[in-house]
């Protein structure tokens, strides 16, 4: 240790003497490193980037010639003449500005990122400078299997040119404005999605192409191999296949993961249609990383392409039943284990997951369903024992019939047969906080519904705040 600190004391001294020696005879060595800008300028291979930087919008040279750090993916002349070509362009100059600087933005990371870095993560995603879907930053797939290829569209040929503001890599390709669809297509992950996408119902794949928002939640492929269970992706349906591919696309919104765990818990709803064609209903919760019906968990966050966000997940997310829900939702799991361990003779679960009619109990769907949270459970004396406690449940399922909110007489009451075979009334408005009041076969009115239309694809959910009891 003494030896190393001698070296440089030692070290430093010499520097010192340098120094000093330099103001003495009153020379100056020092040289200044070139930015980015100037580096592309000094290569005549990049003379397409820089006329681009140039002409685009938001004065991108003054940019890339700041502090930084950057890192510049570096189209070459004979990259930028193909992307020209292939999307009918006749030259730099037909390119509108705006998107020009869009483009070349997307080859622009706000960190010094080396060949190395990258090599060392593999393959994953970083985020460009180009503006995405509700301004948020376009993100850039990279993959070091067999070079350093970004987007699997631009390979870099030149790597780590250092600039005094950042890095350059050369690339053999114009990265182009992705969309969701093009950044499942780039990540080889996702081929089982892509090739479900094409074979789908519905021209899902110019659907998501479109202008969005959408937020997708992309199976990988273990995902997809877990779901066919050998079998061929060709041997589902095609209509069923696009149900199910829908029923992981959220339209109209670009949901972030950071919205997702600032919510907590919670619905929405899916492209996929349940009974008489209502939207069909996702649960999210983020207790234990995002979670969604309680199955699949995003493995990959916040994707961002031109027309929405991508989170892969590790799961297919199959077309729920309203046991689904019931199971994912904590809410219900008093409920859960009154349906199951608390009434064993009986498989609720089962019953409330059929999706075909004609079953010799008379017990068909679509089912509305009636749930008790669990503090409605706490609030009852004593749960019954199981022969009355099966009859309390019967008594909040109807069968044979979806009835969604906007089917319930406003202002009025509507009244319906349960399976345990008493009536129950729904009226609208409700009274206080509750969205509607229940008058149960006991004949008890202080029974409110507090969320409504929770679609399932055997039916439909309505939460409750204290247990039905039948007469």
């Amino acid at each position: 240790m003494k030896t190393k600190f001698f070296f440089i004391a030692l070290f430093s001294l010499s520097l010192l003497t340098i120094s000093c020696s330099n103001d003495d005879d009153g020379s100056n060595n020092t040289t200044t490193e070139p930015n980015i800008v100037e580096l592309a300028v000094a290569n005549p291979d990049l003379s397409s980037l820089v006329a681009a930087l140039t002409r685009a919008d938001g004065n991108l040279t003054s940019v890339l010639s700041g502090n930084g750090p950057f890192t510049v993916l570096a189209p070459t002349n004979d990259a930028f003449a193909a992307f020209l070509s292939a999307n009918g362009f006749a030259s730099l100059e037909a390119v509108p500005t705006d998107v020009l600087s869009q483009i070349l933005l997307n080859h622009v990371i706000m960190a010094d990122v080396s060949s190395s870095d990258l090599i060392g993560m593999g393959s994953g995603y970083t985020s460009g400078s180009a503006s995405g879907a509700d301004g948020l930053n376009i993100s850039i797939y990279f993959d070091t299997s067999s070079g350093v290829t970004f987007n699997n569209a631009g390979t870099v040929t030149t790597a780590d040119v250092d600039a005094s503001n950042g890095t350059i890599h050369v690339i053999d390709g114009v990265l182009g404005l992705p969309t969701i669809v093009d950044h499942a297509v780039a990540n080889a992950s996702f081929s089982n999605l892509v090739a479900a996408l094409g074979a789908a119902d519905g021209d899902l794949v110019n659907v998501l192409s479109g202008d969005g928002p959408f937020t997708v939640l992309a199976p990988d492929d273990n995902a997809f191999s877990t779901f066919l269970n050998g079998a061929a992706l060709g041997d589902v349906d095609t209509a069923v296949l696009s149900q199910i591919l829908l029923n992981h696309v959220i339209i109209g919104s670009t949901v972030t993961s950071s919205a997702l765990v600032d919510a907590g818990a919670g619905y929405t709803n899916t492209g996929a249609s349940g009974p008489a064609g209502n939207a069909m209903s996702l649960y999210y919760n983020t207790s234990n990383g995002v979670v969604f019906n309680g199955i699949a968990t995003v493995t990959q966050a916040d994707v961002v392409g031109t027309n929405g966000i991508i989170h892969a997940v590790d799961t297919v997310i199959d077309i729920p039943t309203v046991v689904t829900f019931a199971a994912a939702d904590q809410t219900f799991s008093t409920l859960v284990q009154a349906l199951t361990t608390l009434t064993p003779a009986t498989d609720f679960v089962s019953i409330l997951s059929r999706t075909e009619i004609g079953n010799a109990d008379m017990i068909d769907p679509s089912f509305t369903v009636f749930a008790p949270t669990n503090d409605a459970f706490a609030a009852l004396a004593a749960i019954p024992e199981e022969a009355a406690l099966t009859q309390v449940l019967l008594h909040h399922v109807i069968k044979e019939a979806n009835i969604t909110s906007s089917m319930l007489n406003n202002p009025g009451d509507t009244t319906a047969a349960t399976i345990e075979g008493d009536n129950i009334t729904i009226t609208l408005p409700g009274t206080g906080d509750n969205i509607a009041d229940i008058t149960d076969g006991s004949g008890a009115t202080d029974i409110g519904i507090i969320a409504v239309d929770v679609q399932a694809g055997n039916g439909v959910i309505h939460v409750i705040n204290k247990v039905m009891i039948n007469n």
